[in-house]
């Protein structure tokens, strides 16, 4: 992290007065305890850096505070309100009652705000159509999404408009009680009809941006498995249904690629690269096609099924592909109907 320039311009971000009674202490260390989403070595760095500040003058983490200190935060950069405002957004409602509501989520969309994109997502869509209804906040994080997919995977999501209804929704999802199937369309030809995948998923030490696979003794990220079954094969690529036993994040993309298949048009996990086929001009032209036809992973959350929290009723929906993979499928099997 690089040194703040004298003259640059600093947001505050946090506030807090020392408590009359403290005994002196390294400031790092008050800090991590003081705010447990921060690490040590986060606020260690934050202080080489010049953002931390006590009585309006930067201080290095060695610093040991006293009481009546004012601690701020200081950054190069301002303070975003992440208050979650309606927007007008269309919404795809598959099923709505009075306790939840299911959404067929379009690829593209982000589905929390987060870094870079503050508006424009699901919870802002979701926030808009549940204006009227006086005990909803979007807000509150003890009702809205109880799961959630990547920015660029389509399909079923479930909504709870209670507490109630979230707390249950909530642990079906993590009894893994919940029935959720996905379709993906990987690289690469499989020996077998249906497998089983199973590795921690963890952050991938060389890209933060993407997850990687551990073993399962390794105490090194998240337990995980995923099920798999052939559904159709096209030569170069196949057309796979994934089952999740757990729900980490990039759980498919990041299992898929462990085994040597991953997500077509992937390219956080090198699926943009022609993996399997011909060297001919024509068909490195034909893979060209098919990823401007669905320039994302093909990755589909196709079915949803859990029970009722309110009526104890099983619930199971279904959602059709989107236009952009439905087409890349139609194309491969043209393809290898045209092969053959």
């Amino acid at each position: 992290m690089d040194f703040i320039e004298d003259d640059e311009q600093l947001y505050e971000h946090f506030r807090m007065e020392v408590d009359k009674g403290q005994d002196p202490v390294r400031i790092d260390k008050y800090l991590s305890e003081h705010q447990p989403h921060s690490s040590r070595n986060r606020i260690q760095k934050a202080a080489d850096a010049g953002f931390i500040h006590v009585n309006g003058s930067p201080v290095k983490s060695n610093y040991k505070v006293r009481p009546g200190d004012v601690v701020t935060l200081m950054l190069d950069r301002p303070h975003y309100d992440t208050t979650i405002e309606p927007e007008d957004i269309p919404l795809e409602v598959v099923y709505e009652d009075d306790d939840l509501m299911v959404i067929n989520k379009p690829a593209g969309m982000v589905v929390h705000p987060g870094c870079g994109n503050f508006s424009g997502t699901l919870v802002n869509a979701i926030a808009w159509h549940l204006k009227d209804l006086a005990t909803y906040d979007p807000n509150d994080p003890e009702v809205g999404l109880v799961h959630r997919i990547d920015k660029d995977t389509s399909g079923l999501l479930v909504v709870a408009k209670t507490p109630d209804a979230k707390t249950s929704l909530g642990k079906q999802f993590f009894n893994k009680t919940t029935h959720r199937s996905y379709n993906a369309l990987v690289w690469g030809n499989f020996v077998e009809d249906e497998g089983r995948i199973e590795g921690n998923i963890g952050r991938d030490v060389r890209d933060r941006l993407r997850m990687d696979v551990f073993p399962p003794d390794s105490e090194i990220g998240k337990p995980a498995v995923t099920h798999y079954r052939v559904m159709e094969r096209y030569g170069y690529v196949t057309l796979v249904e994934c089952i999740l036993e757990t729900g980490r994040t990039h759980q498919i993309r990041a299992h898929m690629k462990h085994i040597g298949h991953p997500l077509f048009c992937d390219e956080r996990y090198g699926g943009t690269e022609i993996l399997r086929g011909e060297r001919t001009a024509s068909y490195k032209a034909y893979i060209q096609n098919c990823f401007k036809l669905c320039p994302r992973q093909v990755l589909h959350a196709k079915t949803l099924g859990f029970v009722h929290p309110t009526t104890g009723e099983q619930m199971d929906f279904t959602s059709e592909w989107p236009e952009d993979m439905a087409a890349l499928i139609d194309k491969w099997r043209n393809y290898i109907r045209n092969k053959s």
